[in-house]
């Protein structure tokens, strides 16, 4: 970014740069003394958008335009200098920004900060993968004084497949930077054992994708911020209604929007969030101070992984009722897993709302449906602990297809986050291509199902899993007729 020091500032350009100023700190009082006042729904249902605005600007419409253009025309070569210096805020290309993806950007910044005392911000990305780019690709950059140091980071092994291969495959045997894989996130002390003087971030998925995952969050951020460094969290699954992990400490937080945030499948969008100033050994001081600008208006602007303004809209729109919804969808999820772990075909349910699972105080600790003690439902702080739960099929692979090729009501489709439930065997779809040795590593067997259920009624979901999974035994009568004859 330009400095004022490096430009040749006119009176005209001074102008555009004083009015923008002022723009600034109005916009910033409104969020301090207004918004950030407000409860979690009524920020999920406004965000930045409000009245002045759209009578000024967008002709009253009440909700956000979407803004299909390209770029922007400026009033004369002063206003245009300015906002290609970064000094005033500009829609100079939809590459880099948008009044749509503004908008979207602003509330997650501030659902994600929501009960957070500092500053938050978002970038807005063409997918979730892309925003996991994002978030790791400017630590994994040179430095002057370490030119040819072997630059490594930490991550838990129990992610998401598209995430184990970006950083197995693209990161580690494409360009030498290592990932050490954490086996144990719930132990502080294998990721303390795992930092060295060329370490750049730690990064962590929870709850895992498929397998439940969970680690405690502060401990990790303590760790991390003793060595100078960030902790990244993707927390798509659980989203800002159950977990805001920048509360505890979390520098920056990935979502994949086009999962949990959004639920009507309408299109893939991605999303980083940090909070101001955060954790860094890399000496870039216009990235520590706010690591979602900086992404935007640099690294993000030469690749290019932009959200359309559609796209933006569609999120956001779907993003306004997330806390009921996330509700509904915990609730539902736990009669299902109650239900699952009595039946006589289940081997096991990962699911951390069951109290026998072995993360479930530490997820108890953490996983918290927002604004629940104002809810006239409930009046009192409630645990919910998100719509993914696995489960792993008696008698093997074979078995497993059976149940799951027998699926009537319950879609087969490597998706979450869905209003309709939506199952998948990981195995053989979402983790296949890191392999068996891989998926091992992530504790992720053949015969395990990821189940994201959905708005139907439990009871519905059930009756379907009830059916399929009694296909076991009609399939096994067969062969056993077929092998007496």
């Amino acid at each position: 970014m330009s400095s004022p020091d490096e430009l040749q500032i006119t009176p005209g350009m001074q102008a555009y740069i004083d009015k923008n100023n002022a723009y600034l700190a109005q916009r910033g009082n409104y969020i301090k003394n207004t918004v950030k006042k407000w409860k979690f729904d009524t920020i999920a249902v406004h965000g930045l958008y409000n009245v002045e605005d759209a009578i000024e600007d967008y002709q009253g419409a009440i909700i956000e335009p979407v803004f299909m253009s390209s770029s922007q025309a400026y009033r004369d070569s002063d206003e245009m200098e300015c906002a290609l210096a970064y000094q005033i805020p500009t829609w100079c290309y939809s590459r880099i920004a948008n009044p749509s993806t503004y908008y979207l950007e602003w509330t997650l910044a501030l659902l994600e900060g929501y009960g957070f005392d500092g500053q938050t911000s978002a970038c807005s990305t063409s997918s979730g993968m892309a925003a996991i780019a994002a978030a790791t690709q400017p630590f994994l950059v040179h430095t002057q004084e370490h030119v040819h140091e072997k630059r490594n980071f930490l991550a838990t092994a129990q992610c998401y497949g598209g995430t184990f291969q970006l950083f197995s495959i693209r990161y580690m045997e494409e360009r030498g930077i290592e990932c050490r894989w954490i086996e144990d996130p719930s132990d502080p002390d294998e990721w303390a054992s795992k930092i060295d003087k060329n370490t750049r971030f730690l990064y962590g998925e929870l709850p895992s994708n498929p397998g439940q995952g969970f680690f405690d969050i502060k401990a990790v951020a303590d760790v991390a911020h003793s060595h100078d460094l960030p902790l990244i969290c993707d927390s798509t699954v659980a989203t800002p209604a159950l977990l805001r992990p920048i509360c505890h400490g979390v520098d920056i937080v990935v979502q994949s929007a086009t999962k949990s945030l959004t639920t009507s499948g309408f299109g893939v969008a991605g999303a980083i969030i940090s909070r101001g100033d955060i954790t860094t050994n890399i000496p870039n001081e216009a990235m520590k101070q706010d690591f979602c600008l900086y992404t935007k208006y640099l690294p993000n602007r030469d690749t290019g992984p932009n959200l359309h303004p559609m796209q933006a809209i569609l999120t956001l729109n779907d993003m306004r009722t997330i806390r009921s919804k996330m509700d509904m969808l915990s609730r539902n999820t736990m009669t299902v897993a109650e239900w699952l772990q009595d039946q006589s075909m289940v081997e096991s349910v990962e699911y951390l709302g069951l109290p026998n699972h072995p993360l479930h105080d530490l997820a108890s600790k953490y996983m918290w449906l927002v604004d629940a003690e104002d809810d006239p439902l409930y009046r009192k702080p409630v645990n919910r602990y998100g719509h993914l739960m696995s489960f792993c099929v008696k008698g093997g692979r074979e078995n497993t297809r059976v149940v799951f090729d027998a699926l009537q009501r319950i879609w087969r489709a490597t998706d979450l986050g869905r209003i309709k439930s939506v199952a998948t065997i990981p195995a053989i779809s979402t983790h296949q291509q890191q392999g068996e040795e891989g998926r091992k590593l992530a504790h992720i067997p053949p015969n395990l199902v990821r189940l994201c259920v959905g708005a139907e009624h439990p009871d519905d979901v059930i009756a379907d899993l009830d059916q399929a999974l009694n296909k076991i035994t009609a399939s096994s009568k067969v062969s056993m007729a077929g092998a007496k004859s």
